[in-house]
């Protein structure tokens, strides 16, 4: 069975991101908006014969240029060169057989292709936490190594089926001069600090004077006249002073190169880093077995190729990891506290082994209801596996207990575990199906709030009625036969 950390669920919300590189004009992004908010609105004439009382598809719709507003765990972006549009579609209520990923991918194909930007994503609002589906950051030291390993990162994800919206988020600057000291500078007495001081001081200014006005004071500034400031050509004939009054041409004691630069330099631990994200498909691909492929081929021999790059696991990979390290703790205390309740009330060590032997036929049950409902097994299914372990231990307790009564009356063994499928075999089958009866309309359930819950009542209901079905037969028979082993073993005659 596949296994999926959080499944998206349906939405009634979704949103499309742009991101041009830095310093594109504010123009260029606002007619990209309304290319994306244009394709939105071919959506209502693409689905309206599968929308209730053939109404519009599209309910609302919101777009700002110039910020991408902070969500979750992602942090946000302002400037001329990113924009979001919001789109709000009718409720699952109205659109029975239309998924909010089918709108999504809809959406995409009407938009078009966008040229030119560094990033370009149509996501669902509120597909769940854990971070994106594949996540991986890459850490090192230079950039320029790591900015061709994330490139290179990227490609490897885009080979797999289902994969999209895959980018980074390294963000390259706006076109600078760049100054570097030539060797020997120092023998005339300049430094790095007197070339950056002096440059500072001729085009932002240097405070000379303040002057009271009021209660204001008034800041004097010395500097280059705002003709000279505005050309390119003045910072070639720019002369650096040195100690001793001398001036030289600043092309004599420095290389000035025009480069772009980087708009953020993001750091974790210290160590900088850059993070290649990809969304995919859930139809089509599964995000465990590629992040498993990857780490498993191309991610050690990216490491040979790109020496000082390291790389770790985030998004859902990690969250998955930690949480599953987690719930095994929890299980493994909640399966003891069980047995050591069990064996405190039986008196006895094998009994509460008996009972508990439901625990696996319940995980059994749960993993083929998801095969049976076409779920993958998600962390809410764990879950619901976990809470089964206590569940399912009722019916067999209701077993032991009664057949434990029937021997003190005096009752010959085989009798009374054939009695007490007789006799309980009412309350057994009574208390799973109540259960399963509670769960039931939680599992034709349609709307969008309750559809992340269906796979942990899938475990639970699936579960016990597996759970049931095989204790009423395994538990009294295993019975029988660990009674008869321990009567060999310590020499008493057969079993009555």
């Amino acid at each position: 069975m596949p296994y999926t950390f959080f499944p998206k669920s349906d939405s009634n919300w979704m949103y499309s991101e742009i991101v041009y590189p830095l310093g594109t004009p504010f123009d260029t992004t606002q007619k990209t908006i309304k290319q994306i908010e244009t394709g939105a609105f071919k959506l209502n004439d693409y689905f309206r014969d599968r929308v209730e009382d053939n109404k519009d598809l599209i309910v609302n719709t919101f777009s700002l240029v110039g910020v991408i507003p902070q969500r979750d765990w992602k942090e946000g972006v302002s400037g001329g060169h990113c924009g979001i549009a919001w789109i709000e579609i009718l409720p699952s209520a109205k659109r029975p057989d239309i998924l909010a990923s089918e709108v999504t991918s809809k959406w995409r194909e009407f938009t078009g292709d966008i040229l030119g930007t560094e990033q370009s994503t149509f996501t669902i609002i509120g597909s769940g936490p854990g971070g994106n589906p594949i996540e991986i950051r890459l850490h090192g030291s230079e950039l320029s190594q790591m900015e061709a390993a994330a490139q290179a990162l990227k490609e490897e994800i885009a080979s797999y089926p289902g994969t999209f919206d895959i980018t980074d988020d390294f963000r390259p600057g706006k076109m600078e001069k760049q100054i570097y000291i030539q060797p020997g500078a120092e023998s005339l007495g300049v430094t790095m600090a007197d070339i950056a001081t002096q440059l500072r001081q001729g085009y932002y200014g240097d405070e000379v004077l303040k002057i009271q006005r009021g209660k204001d004071d008034v800041k004097v500034m010395v500097r280059y006249s705002k003709q000279e400031r505005e050309t390119e050509a003045s910072i070639d004939r720019l002369r650096i002073r040195t100690k001793d009054n001398r001036e030289i041409p600043l092309n004599q004691v420095a290389r000035i190169e025009t480069q772009r630069g980087y708009a953020t330099i993001k750091r974790v631990d210290r160590h900088r880093v850059i993070t290649v994200t990809s969304d995919l498909d859930e139809d089509t691909a599964n995000a465990q077995n590629i992040v498993k492929d990857l780490s498993k081929k191309f991610l050690p021999d990216m490491i040979k190729r790109f020496p000082g790059i390291a790389y770790d696991l985030e998004g859902q990979a990690k969250r998955s990891k930690e949480s599953m390290e987690s719930l095994i703790k929890g299980f493994v205390v909640a399966i003891m506290i069980i047995f050591l309740l069990l064996a405190s009330q039986f008196r006895s060590y094998n009994q509460p082994l008996i009972i508990m032997t439901a625990i696996p036929f319940g995980l059994t049950g749960a993993v083929v209801g998801h095969f049976v409902m076409g779920l993958d097994i998600t962390m809410i299914s764990i879950f619901g596996i976990v809470a089964l372990s206590g569940i399912v231990v009722n019916d067999s307790l209701i077993l032991i207990d009664f057949i434990n009564v029937e021997v003190a009356k005096g009752t010959k063994l085989f009798e009374a575990v054939v009695k007490s499928g007789e006799t309980r075999f009412r309350p057994v089958i009574l208390t799973s199906f109540t259960t399963v009866a509670g769960l039931a309309p939680l599992l034709t359930e349609t709307s969008f709030q309750a559809k992340f819950l269906i796979p942990m009542a899938v475990s639970l209901s699936f579960g016990l009625v597996a759970a049931t079905a095989l204790t009423l037969i395994f538990v009294p028979a295993l019975y029988v036969v660990i009674r008869e082993l321990t009567l060999f073993v310590t020499g008493d005659q057969d079993v009555p």
